[in-house]
Parts: structure tokens; sequence; C-alpha cells
């Protein structure tokens, strides 16, 4: 007879026993030195690690956040190269002098203006000094050098001025004002009242030579007045992303229309008002109607006009889906865009914009005629599914790496062109094209030296699972390598470009903070050790990485844990990580570290444990990411079949003894291998799940499965709530009751189907505190007892 799930007081009574008994379960021959109160405690157990590096601006030390003291929140310390062996703590005094970021150098790069609670600031890198410009009443923003190093652009309010330094004057460029212009009124006088006031005028002298006067003043005014100066409304649009060219003549903005669709409401039933409070949350998938266009200001003609994107190659394509709806009809129309960014030239004489259409299957970028706004397409990237990829941005978000050479001829930019994420060179002039890297690997953050002649970019060139930082020509070459240490090397480039600050991480060692001279052979001095003496007791795992063979052919990349021989119990857990896009088969210390030491802990307890990066997931190129295109819970599913098929061919796996879990994608990915893959996963632990992608964002969702009216096959066959009758194994469904990203909602919905289709073996724990990723140690405890609980129970019995 088949066993159903413990009930909650039957869970009360095993985490108690589990715990007085210190996990050490029957037919278990090893008692794990990790238990799940340890690794799901507040991390700070762990110890203290480095993160948001930066460097001085004069090059001298380096600032980090760390937590030595276990405060709630970590705070400044630094490390200053004049002793490498010292950390201190930064005073409040000193933190607040300090150069941020953000902020432009002159070309020279022995300046940097910068806006500082409102004010303009320019900062002098050989003297150290800071001054401040300007306080004006309303706060600076986006302050840059011209190509006239002497002025300065910067926006105020909704315009942008241009501060003299050398003449100490301020000039207002635009003339940008919010709501409408003022109409003239409207004579409205009805027939009736206009006979009665010319009869009054005919018949009283007085009252029509006072009239005559009136209107012949009016007249003379008009005539004598100075011409207003051009005024652009917003109207009720919002503007965003003003910029002035580096010469000063044209200033570029968007105006934003949002109309948004209904929003879902969050009840928090927890509230310090001790009522039930609405939390406002995001709208779903399919009701998106943001429109954005592009103006360019013309100084000279004082005038305003939208850049033309109605000849863009391509404007009225179809997508390829259409041909699966033969009974709709489809009409070629312009499809809505998105202008991204626009980036001018170093002289100001040229400008390009990145553009996306609002479907996300094309990228333009084109090249700005600025005194008619109209575009000469220079580069099209078409994809069926959706463009994305490292370095290549988002609709709406952009973030895409774009910009121009000091030859003021030539952009760079990235391309999944090839299948892979790389580096392009442009002629704007002649339109010629260049890869600057070429491989079956992907090309991250790349960035122009100081004097312009190389690139510093990272690369996933030696493996998918390796990250390093490489310095390359600037019109392509040979790359050359400047990290040596195996895993991930994040590197912070000093202004001076003399040293880097990396910090890295393996896989079994979490992030720490090394200092290296910019040169290949330079030796790597490790600045920091924070592991705990508890956390550096237990051997973590070094998790091995491997492939195998899917159903189509394709090698699929994983992280294994096995157990020692005298404690495998035969039994095996999938581990699914969540966003979709994500890496976690890799050699660095994963985001995942709290899942990273559940699996120590199932290890040792008996359990092989497999980590797939199943289609979809990043640091593979273009036909792993597009995948799942409109179907989810299709290859990312049977990747995870046909990993559990290698386990039972390989490493002596029961096929009656395999669990699957994971939270958000993973936990949808979980409940779509219960309800249709039953004979593979004999039980599941669904966190933070997606159960109908109907519901979720639009900016994720629509991508992927387009949008639901247009494409309904893609999200009846990608929603777990449609095949819920395939239930047949051990359900645990856990999630958040104030999640503002996968709502609570999705698994009501989904519990009712459950009850409804008569459903016995499966249990709901709620967390009525819980946001998307959970905060509080006790929750996450009371989670992964739950998962453990049920393995055993299910797999092991």
């Amino acid at each position: 007879m088949k066993k159903h799930l413990p009930n909650p007081l039957k869970f009360k009574f095993h985490f108690l026993f589990l715990t007085l008994i210190g996990f050490s379960f029957i037919g278990i021959s090893q008692t794990s030195e990790l238990s799940v109160e340890k690794i799901m405690q507040d991390p700070n157990w762990m110890g203290t690690f480095p993160s948001n590096v930066k460097w001085s601006a004069d090059s001298e030390t380096i600032y980090f956040d760390y937590n030595p003291e276990k405060n709630t929140e970590d705070s400044l310390y630094k490390i200053d190269l004049s002793n490498t062996s010292k950390i201190s703590k930064v005073s409040l005094e000193e933190e607040r002098k300090l150069i941020p970021r953000y902020g432009d150098f002159n070309k020279a790069r022995s300046k940097k203006v910068y806006s500082e609670n409102g004010n303009l600031m320019i900062y002098e890198l050989k003297s150290g000094e800071t001054t401040q410009l300007l306080d004006l009443s309303e706060s600076i923003s986006n302050a840059e050098f011209m190509a006239d190093e002497n002025k300065i652009s910067f926006s105020l309010g909704e315009n942008a001025f241009i501060y003299n330094k050398k003449a100490g004057s301020i000039k207002q460029l635009t003339n940008i004002k919010s709501g409408k212009a003022k109409e003239e009124k409207e004579d409205k006088t009805s027939e009736k009242d206009a006979w009665v006031r010319d009869e009054n005028l005919e018949l009283l002298e007085v009252v029509n030579q006072r009239k005559t006067e009136e209107e012949n003043e009016k007249a003379y005014r008009e005539a004598t007045a100075e011409e207003e100066s051009f005024t652009f409304y917003l109207e009720e649009r919002n503007l965003s992303s003003l910029q002035v060219s580096p010469n000063a003549k044209f200033a570029t903005f968007k105006l934003i229309t949002r109309e948004g669709g209904e929003n879902t409401n969050v009840p928090n039933y927890v509230d310090e008002s001790g009522y039930t409070v609405n939390l406002p949350a995001r709208s779903k998938v399919g009701e998106n109607e943001t429109k954005v266009e592009l103006a360019i200001y013309n100084f000279e003609k004082d005038t305003v006009y939208n850049i033309k994107t109605n000849e863009l190659p391509g404007i009225t394509d179809l997508p390829d889906y259409v041909k699966d709806y033969p009974d709709k009809e489809w009409e070629e129309t312009e499809r809505e865009v998105v202008p991204t960014t626009v980036y001018f030239s170093e002289n100001g004489e040229h400008a390009v914009v990145n553009i996306r259409s609002k479907d996300n299957k094309d990228r333009w970028i084109a090249k700005i005629n600025l005194e008619t706004g109209e575009l000469n397409t220079l580069d099209r990237q078409r994809d069926e599914a959706w463009i994305a990829g490292p370095g290549i941005g988002y609709t709406f978000y952009g973030n895409e790496e774009m910009g121009w050479l000091p030859d003021n001829k030539h952009i760079y930019f990235q391309s999944e062109e090839t299948g892979y994420s790389h580096l392009y060179l442009l002629d704007v002039t002649s339109g010629n094209k260049k890869a600057l890297t070429k491989g079956d690997f992907e090309v991250f953050d790349p960035e122009l030296s100081n004097n312009k002649k190389h690139w510093f970019l990272t690369t996933s060139e030696v493996g998918p699972g390796e990250r390093h930082f490489y310095k390359m020509p600037v019109m392509g070459g040979k790359m050359e390598k400047l990290t040596q240490m195996e895993g991930n090397n994040d590197v912070y480039l000093s202004p001076d470009e003399k040293n880097m600050a990396i910090l890295h991480s393996y896989s079994n060692k979490p992030w720490e903070l090394y200092l290296k001279k910019t040169k290949a052979n330079a030796e790597a001095k490790q600045l920091t050790e924070g592991q705990s003496e508890a956390f550096s007791n237990y051997e973590w795992r070094e998790p091995e990485l491997i492939e195998f063979e899917a159903k189509d052919g394709a090698m699929v990349p994983a992280r294994l844990y096995k157990p020692e021989a005298d404690v495998k119990n035969n039994a095996a857990v999938v581990f699914v990580h969540g966003a979709g896009y994500l890496q976690n088969a890799h050699k660095w210390w994963s985001s995942y570290f709290r899942e990273y030491m559940f699996h120590n802990l199932l290890t040792d307890l008996g359990y092989t444990v497999i980590d797939i990066d199943y289609r979809g997931s990043a640091g593979y190129g273009r036909d792993w990411r597009t995948g799942i295109y409109r179907h989810m819970g299709g290859k990312d599913l049977s990747d995870q079949v046909d990993g559990v098929e290698y386990l039972i061919e390989n490493h002596g796996i029961n096929p009656e003894k395999v669990g699957i879990y994971g939270g958000s994608y993973g936990g949808f990915i979980t409940l779509m291998g219960m309800f249709t893959e039953p004979e593979t996963f004999k039980a599941g632990a669904a966190l933070r799940s997606v159960t109908d992608w109907a519901h979720y964002n639009h900016g994720y969702t629509s991508n992927i499965l387009n949008e639901p009216a247009a494409d309904p096959i893609a999200y009846r066959r990608s929603s777990p709530i449609y095949f819920a009758e395939g239930l047949e194994g051990d359900l645990l469904i856990a999630h958040g009751m104030v999640d503002v990203n996968v709502h609570f909602q999705d698994v009501v919905r989904l519990s009712q189907r459950l009850i409804e289709l008569g459903k016995e073996d499966w249990e709901m724990a709620i967390y009525p505190v819980e946001d998307h990723g959970f905060v509080e140690p006790s929750s996450w405890t009371d989670e992964y007892r739950r998962i453990l609980e049920l393995f055993n129970e299910s797999l092991l019995d």
C-alpha cells in the first residue's frame, strides 16, 4: 500500500526526534557533523567575506564591505597598498569624503566631475582636492565633460544645462516643461448671445469704442512683443535619459508613457498594525502598454523631433510561431520598439542608438541623423526566440555593452551572431564589421583601457565553469590571460590600471579578496581570510563537474556529489537551480550556498546528489539559453530525467529512490517532474514555485512564451496546473505568503486543483512572513527539515 506524507503533527514529532538524536536516521550508518539547524542558521556562522569592492580615486586603497564584528549589516573596510596586512574599518567621516565610482573623467583622467548631495563637484587627481562648483536650488545629476573640457553639462529638474568653469557661468540648453501648453480659449458664445452682444455694440457707441481700443492695444502688444522661446511640453509623458552631445549642439531624451495593467495585491496577514494590509505587486504577463519614444532637441533650430523607426529593416516581420495558428489572421504591422540608449562619439558629431523590438525578437543598432531624426541601420540581430545574452541587455532596461573608439569612427558592441556573445567593432562610415573575439565561449564586461589601446575583459574561454580576466589589443589579436587562480576571478582594476583587486572563490571555498599586479606572471596575494573555525572544521566537498548525454545528443553539464561506499543508500536527489537563466555547475562558490551545504549533508547521509545546468541555463551560448523557447518543462525537464538515467546506469541508483527539489524556477520544474514524470521522481519539494506562467510577470515570461492571448499553446504546455492529474509520488509545496515575485496565489490555485482531483499524497507548508527569498533562519530551518524528512520517508523506507 502506498505511503502518504506525514500529517503536521507527525512532522512535529519527527523534527523533535531528529533534533534530539542529531539527525542519525535508522538505516544510515553515519551520523553527520552537519544538521539542518546548523547550515540554515544566520550565514554569519560561516565567517565574514568581502563584497562590493572599489578603489580609491588615487589607486592607493581598496575599499570593500566586510563584517568581522558580526553586526546586523556589513560595514565599509579598507586595505592600503602601503600595508596590505592591515584591514581597517572606515570611519563615517572618511566614508563621506570618498569620491564615488560614478562620474566622468576628462580625457587625461586628471579630473573627475560628479554630483554629490545634489551639488556639482570636481576632483583633482594630482592634488587629491575636491571642489564644489555649484550648489543650486535643485539636485544636479548626470555631470559630464564636454568636448571643450572647460564646459560641463548636467541635468537639473527636467532640463539640461552647461556650466562654463572658465567663465563661471551657467547656460540653460533645453526648455522642457511638464503638462500641456496653454490653449487659446474657444469662443463658445451661443447664437442668441452673439445677437444680443452685436445689438448692444451697435446701440451704445462708448461700449463699441472701448472694445475697439482694447483690440487695438492687444494687436500692438502682440506685434511689438519679443518672440517667446521654444518650450517643449511633456504632456502625459515622463522624461528619462536626458543627455547632451559633447559638442553641445543636441540633446537626446526618452519620452515614456506608462499604461500598466492591473496589479495584483499580495495580502500581508502579519502586518505590525494587526490588520491585513495589501502589498502592491506586479501585473501579469501580457499587461504592458508602456510606450517609449526617443526625441532629439536641436539647439540651433530650437525645436524637438522624434527619431523615425518606421523604416527599420524587418519592422513588420511576423514571428515564426504564427504558423501554429493557421485559423488566425495575422496582420503585418509596424511593431512597437524601445530605444534604450544613445551613444555620442567623443567629438559629438555622430550618434548611434540601440533599439529593441517590444517583442524582443529584434535588436537594431542604427546611426542617427541628428538633423532629421532619420536612422541608418548598421546592424540587425534577429532571434525567433528572444534577444539576450551577456553584454546584450534587455528590452526597456538597456544595460548593453556599447560605445565609441576615440577615432570617432568605430563603435563596439556585443552580439550573439555566432551563437556565443562576442565583442565586435563596426565602422559607421563603411559599415564594415569585425569580430574581436571568437570561439565557443562568452565575453563579459569589456572595458577600454585608459589610453584606449587595449581591452580588459572577462571570458569563459578556459571553460564554461571558469572565469578569467584578459588584456587584448584594441583592434583585436591575442588575449593575454591576467588571472591564474582556478575558479571565478571577479576583477576590479585600479584607476591607474597598475593593480587588480580580485574577488576569487572556488566550488568549496567562499569569496576572498586578493591583490595582483596587472601582469600575467605576477603572484596574487590573499588579503582576507574570512572562514570561521566552525565552518572550516568541516571538509566541504568539491563537487565533481561532469557531462552526460541527453536523448537529443546534447552534452549536459552538472555537479555531482557522491557518498562514501559505506553509507551509500542507492537513493538520489536532483537539485534544480532557480532563475532559469542562471549557471550553477561551475567551479566557484555558489549563490546557492545553503543548498550546497544541504547537499553535503545529504551526501553524508548516503544520497547521491546531482545539480544540473539544464537547457535555459546561462553560460553555454544562445542555443542553450533559448532551448526552452515556447516550452518550459520541455528540454529543461527532460535534462533532469536524462540525468537520473545517467545516475541509474553509472552510479547504481535505484530507480525507485529518486527525489527532486528546487525553488522558484526549480520549484516549477519540480512540479512538472512530479506531474508528468511520475515514473522517474518518487518525491519532490517544490519551493516558491510558478504554477501557471500566465500569472507571472511580463518582462521574463513574454520573452520565453510570448503573450498568452497570442500564443496560448506555449502557456498550456508549460504550466504545471494543467498537468496536476499526473501526481503519483509524494509532494511537498512550500511558499512564502508575502511573495511579491511569485505570488502565493499561484500555490493556492494549484492546491484547489489538487483537492478537486482528489490527490492525497501532498502537503503544503506556508511561511506567513517570508517573501520570495527567505530571510528568517527559522523559516529556512523549517523548510529544509521538511525536505529532508520527505526524502528520508519517501525514498528510504
